[in-house]
């Protein structure tokens, strides 16, 4: 954690604990390298599903090409939040009423999901035109990934046999243009892995083309690009990856290609900070009882993985009594949930840890609060802050209210 946010979590009181602090020049920093290593022809959209915080948003606005979102909801959070910025609507199960938002919305890329949704879509036209594109779930095996979405069997995307008859709708309507395809198929791939699978997807794609006659000119490949919770310096290669698509793009002068990175994007740019309630032990092993738990940073309990931490230590110690504290030995850091489950990293090493410490949890920009059981048990929502030196929209080194 930088000097900057070390301060501001030092001036928290205990009651604005735990709390969620964004690190925004450092997210600003990681984007501009991350659209420097890319080339021209790779447009580079953010899933706002990964976190729409709208100061994240707001920073990431003036860096990415565009935004990608899942529903009507994050449709209408991320209008009122960039209304210029370009949209891609994704996702499976859109209602007609999402649909109608989008045409309504004028979102730049409709991605269809079937023929149902494709015929749909077209009842909702009148005048209006709209660009699609058709996602495809490829036979195309990902290897060993932390999720599969296409491969295999899969709620999400069409099989390519299935096409034919979206093809046909959209030759007899005018008003839908097909764009491309799009081929979305695994999270969790590191650079040379990603690269891979983009040449596989992309080999298919012009075969397909070719067979329709089609003019592909755009291919989207999605997101999943690997975020390694055990090793969290070990982050996707960017400058390999960026490479990697240019030498591929240099085979196919006219392809642009879209890439929906989330989790990479803003995962680093997170910590969610809170403090030791309790150290306690059972049957030889050390438990620290944190304020707040999973019902604030799912991330762990979704992903059965060790959220990284670093101790910030509070040497003050106001009780009569002795203060309880591990030295090093491995600890077990729960929440506050009546639950077994409610584990934020199991039997990690500490040198020391007391009752009163303060935990900040690494890594909690993405698929962390917005994933989570806010509601379960009741206890107090986090406090959010955005600490920066350029402030958006305000927001700079202050903290909101518990979100209700």
């Amino acid at each position: 954690m930088r000097a900057a946010l070390l301060d501001h979590v030092g001036r928290l009181a205990d009651d604005d604990l735990p709390a969620y602090v964004y690190d925004l020049p450092g997210l600003r920093e990681h984007v501009r390298a991350i659209r420097a290593a890319l080339p021209d022809r790779v447009e580079l959209l953010y899933a706002a599903k990964a976190n729409s915080d709208p100061a994240i948003l707001q920073t990431l606005a003036g860096h990415v090409s565009g935004f990608e979102v899942a529903s009507g909801g994050e449709l209408g959070h991320v209008r009122r939040l960039a209304p210029d910025a370009p949209v891609a609507f994704g996702g499976p199960g859109k209602t007609q009423t999402e649909l109608a938002c989008a045409l309504d919305a004028g979102v730049e890329r409709l991605h269809v999901e079937s023929e149902h949704e494709l015929c749909l879509l077209t009842t909702l036209l009148g005048d209006r035109t709209v660009d699609v594109l058709l996602r495809v779930n490829l036979p195309v095996e990902p290897g060993q990934v932390a999720l599969a979405m296409g491969g295999r069997s899969s709620p999400f995307g069409m099989d390519p046999a299935q096409l034919d008859n979206c093809l046909e709708l959209i030759a007899s309507d005018p008003r839908v243009r097909l764009r491309g395809p799009h081929l979305h198929l695994a999270s969790g791939l590191q650079a040379q892995a990603q690269l891979a699978l983009v040449e596989k997807v992309l080999t298919w794609a012009e075969d397909w083309s070719h067979d329709r006659r089609i003019d592909l000119t755009e291919v989207n490949v999605g997101g999943g690009m690997g975020v390694d919770y055990a090793q969290p310096h070990r982050t996707f290669d960017w400058p390999v990856f960026g490479a990697g698509l240019r030498r591929i793009l240099s085979r196919r002068p006219r392809l642009t290609l879209r890439i929906e990175p989330g989790r990479s994007v803003t995962a680093y740019c997170g910590w969610y900070v809170t403090q030791v309630l309790d150290i306690k032990f059972s049957r030889g092993q050390a438990f620290a009882v944190l304020r707040g738990g999973t019902h604030h940073l799912r991330t762990p309990a979704a992903k059965q993985h060790d959220q990284p931490f670093e101790v910030i230590a509070d040497d003050v110690w106001p009780r009569p009594w002795a203060r309880p504290e591990v030295r090093d030995e491995p600890v077990t850091l729960v929440g506050q949930l009546c639950t077994p489950k409610d584990v934020l990293a199991r039997r990690v090493m500490v040198s020391r840890l007391r009752v009163g410490d303060r935990v900040a949890f690494a890594m909690a920009g993405a698929y962390a609060w917005n994933i989570s059981h806010h509601a379960f048990l009741m206890h107090p929502h986090p406090t959010f802050h955005h600490v920066d030196d350029a402030p958006v929209s305000g927001t700079g080194d202050t903290y909101a209210r518990r979100p209700s």
